[in-house]
């Protein structure tokens, strides 16, 4: 699989510090409270579990799962939520954590999700930050690294649920970025 990979963008040293620089932000932000992490599965799995290894303070943590690729490098639907939270984040402080900031439509939408719940606040972590034209523009309150607009796999990140394992991010090559009889 390692040779689907057209270049590393992001290598493991690079992203063992940025993540381990994230959690000591929000746990200093976070100090004097309990917070609740949410993580949208399955792209941020690996990211998460590092981060929250890399913080500090009490948390929380549940997920939400959303879906909006289907097996192809492009979103084909509106975000949908095919699982909710189980825990109560009514009065707490949410950290909305996911793989990466694409056209901004993913994390709205969870966004307004958790908004019905009256959390005390949410901040948004994603891993990447696409550089791309997006038709919706909501700041991450942290943000790993920011990434040309390319298709990248790796550390969490799939292509038709493949690659995930991938220890670092890299760019898929291009001819292999067309929907596989596999999907």
């Amino acid at each position: 699989m390692e040779s689907d990979i057209q270049t590393v963008l992001v290598n493991e040293a690079q992203i063992k510090t940025r993540v381990e620089e994230l959690g000591n932000d929000i746990s200093e932000k976070y100090r004097e409270e309990e917070l609740v992490l949410i993580w949208v599965q399955h792209g941020a799995l690996l990211f998460t579990a590092d981060l929250i290894r890399n913080i500090s303070i009490p948390l929380r943590l549940d997920c939400i799962r959303v879906s909006s690729y289907k097996g192809t490098t492009t979103p084909v639907t509106d975000p949908q939520i095919l699982q909710s939270l189980n825990l109560d984040i009514e009065g707490h402080s949410v950290l909305l954590v996911d793989d990466i900031l694409d056209t901004g439509k993913t994390l709205q939408r969870v966004v307004k999700e958790l908004e019905k719940n009256r959390p005390k606040s949410i901040e948004t972590c994603v891993l990447l930050d696409k550089q791309t034209e997006r038709p919706i523009v909501r700041p991450c309150d942290y943000v790993g690294f920011e990434i040309a607009d390319q298709f990248v796999v790796g550390y969490g990140l799939d292509f038709a649920e493949r690659y995930r394992h991938l220890p670092y991010i890299g760019v898929l090559k291009p001819e292999l970025q067309n929907p596989p009889e596999w999907v």
